[in-house]
């Protein structure tokens, strides 16, 4: 199938938009345009290196996340990236003896799971979950979620 380049590449190296001469199609499809006069190995080395995203850029985009984030989590609207406090203050030592619960509040869904743990040797003792499909008018209305799930 024969292609004309509909535009000048686009993006990261070699990547073109192309149109099907054969296609009832007007629309432009993505392909890879290989040109002769190099391995795959040297275009795909060439791809890689053209999109690489530096180091210092990274880690700049990085620590504007963690400053969202704690902006997020320190006062209501200071940030975009909105956060919930977890009050989780430390990680699972696998020693935990006992009945644990957790509730997951999804966008469509509340879950409920019952946990017995056994510490390192029983581990896993028993488990029990429960899921109830948050009605329509909660999940877009004005009422109060948290009232609907107590009862």
């Amino acid at each position: 199938m024969a292609a004309t380049a509909a535009s000048p590449t686009v993006g990261c190296s070699s990547v073109s938009f192309l149109r099907s001469r054969r296609s009832s199609s007007k629309a432009l499809q993505p392909r890879m345009a290989v040109r002769s006069g190099g391995s795959v190995t040297q275009i795909l080395t060439k791809l890689k290196k053209d999109c690489a995203t530096p180091l210092p850029i990274l880690r700049h985009v990085a620590d504007a996340m963690a400053n969202d984030m704690r902006a997020g989590l320190a006062f209501d609207g200071a940030s975009d990236l909105k956060m919930i406090l977890s009050y989780v203050d430390s990680l699972p030592t696998g020693e935990e003896k006992g009945l644990f619960y957790a509730l997951d509040l999804g966008g469509t869904n509340f879950r409920v799971l019952r946990v017995q743990l056994g510490g390192k040797e029983r581990r896993v003792i028993a488990t029990e979950s429960e899921q109830v499909p948050i009605p329509q008018e909660l999940m877009y209305g004005t009422s109060e979620v948290s009232s609907h799930m107590h009862q």
